[in-house]
C-alpha cells in the first residue's frame, strides 16, 4: 500500500486524462501474470498512484496464463479508447523467439506509452541448501547434477531467463521447474519445493530481510543499494554475467498519438514523485518513466538482443 502521504502528494497534481476516463470508466491495467510478483508490485503502485493524481479510477486487472500471451493478446485486441492498457516485461519480448507462434507482434500491435523502472533479479536458495555463496552452489550443482531445481514464473520471464544464462554460463545442470507467476514461484523457494530460485529483488528483499531465504548474488552490474552486502554475479565468480528486469506500459496499436500522450503525462508525473522514487529505491528498484518514443526505441532494441541471446545459449521451451 502506498503511504498516506502519497496519496496527499499526488492529490495535488493536474494531469491531463483521457475523454474515455472521464467518461466514468475505470481504466484497467492489465497484467499478463498472478498477483505477488514484480508486475503486479509496480502496476499496483501505479495504479495507486495514477488514481489519486487524476480522479480516475485505475486498477489492475490479473489475467495469467501461457507465458502472458493470453492478457497480451486480449489487449492487442482491445480498443484503442486509453481505458485498457498492458503492464508487461521480458517476456513481451522474449516470447516471439521462444515460441513457434505467438498471437501478437511487440512493435506492431501496440502503442509504447512508458518505460516505468528496472532493477536487477537476486539469486536466493532456501535456507535448508547449505551454501552460502555462489561457488558453493556451483559445487554442489556439479558434483549432483540435476538434482537442484529452480522455480520460475513460467517460460521465459525474468525468473526464467536469468538461471538459463547461469547454466550456461558456469555449465551446470539445474532443473527448470516453471509455476503460473512470480507469486507462486518465491512460494515455491519459501517453502522449500525448490531449492533455489532467480527472483525480482522488489518482492524478494522483504522475504530476504525476515530470513525466510537466502541471497546469494544480483543479476545486475552494480550491488543494490537494499542489499549492499550482497556480490554481483561477475563479482562472486562468474564473469560476463549480467541481467536486469524492466516493466513498461503499452496500449492497443489503434490508440491515437493525443490519447497516449495524456497517459504518458499521468505515468511519468506519477512514477517521478518523490514518494513514489523514493519507495521504489528503497526495495531495490531504479524508476525510469520517459517518453514513448524511448520506450518504442527499447522495445525494437530489446526484441534483436533477446533473440540472439536465446539462439546463441540454446534455451528452448520446455
Amino acid at each position: 500500500m502506498l503511504r498516506r502521504s502519497l496519496v496527499l502528494a499526488l492529490l495535488s497534481l493536474v494531469l491531463a486524462v483521457p475523454a474515455a476516463a472521464q467518461s466514468g470508466r475505470p481504466v484497467r491495467i492489465i497484467n499478463p501474470y498472478p498477483p505477488g510478483g514484480s508486475v503486479d508490485v509496480v502496476a499496483r503502485v501505479l495504479a495507486q498512484a495514477m488514481t489519486a493524481a487524476s480522479g480516475a479510477n485505475v486498477i489492475v486487472d490479473n489475467r495469467p496464463g501461457a507465458s502472458g500471451n493470453i492478457a497480451t493478446e486480449l489487449v492487442a485486441r482491445a480498443a484503442g479508447d486509453g481505458t485498457t492498457l498492458l503492464a508487461q516485461t521480458l517476456p513481451f519480448v522474449v516470447n516471439p523467439s521462444l515460441f513457434r507462434t505467438v498471437p501478437y507482434d511487440p512493435v506492431r500491435d501496440f502503442q509504447p506509452v512508458s518505460l516505468l523502472g528496472s532493477s536487477p533479479s537476486i539469486l536466493v536458495v532456501h535456507p535448508s541448501v547449505p551454501v552460502k555463496s555462489l561457488k558453493e552452489l556451483l559445487d554442489v550443482a556439479r558434483a549432483q547434477p540435476g538434482k537442484l531445481n529452480y522455480s520460475s514464473a513460467g517460460n521465459g520471464t525474468n525468473l526464467h531467463i536469468p538461471a538459463e544464462l547461469m547454466k550456461t554460463l558456469a555449465k551446470v545442470d539445474v532443473v527448470h521447474v516453471p509455476y503460473q507467476g512470480g507469486g507462486p514461484a518465491m512460494t515455491a523457494v519459501l517453502s522449500g519445493e525448490v531449492q533455489l530460485s532467480f527472483l525480482n529483488i522488489v518482492p524478494a528483499v522483504p522475504q530476504i530481510q525476515a530470513n525466510a531465504i537466502r541471497p546469494i548474488a544480483l543479476t545486475g552490474a552494480a550491488r543494490s543499494s537494499s542489499l549492499p552486502d550482497v556480490p554481483t554475479m561477475a563479482e562472486a565468480g562468474l564473469p560476463g554475467y549480467e541481467f536486469s528486469t524492466w516493466w513498461a506500459i503499452f496500449a492497443p496499436a489503434s490508440t491515437p498519438p493525443a490519447t497516449v500522450a495524456a497517459l504518458n503525462q499521468q505515468i511519468v508525473q506519477a512514477m517521478r514523485s518523490r514518494e513514489v522514487t523514493e519507495r521504489m529505491s528503497k526495495e531495490g528498484a531504479e524508476v525510469i518513466a520517459g517518453s514513448p518514443e524511448q520506450l518504442g526505441g527499447f522495445i525494437r532494441s530489446e526484441v534483436t538482443k533477446w533473440a540472439e541471446v536465446i539462439k546463441a545459449a540454446g534455451i528452448k521451451v520446455d
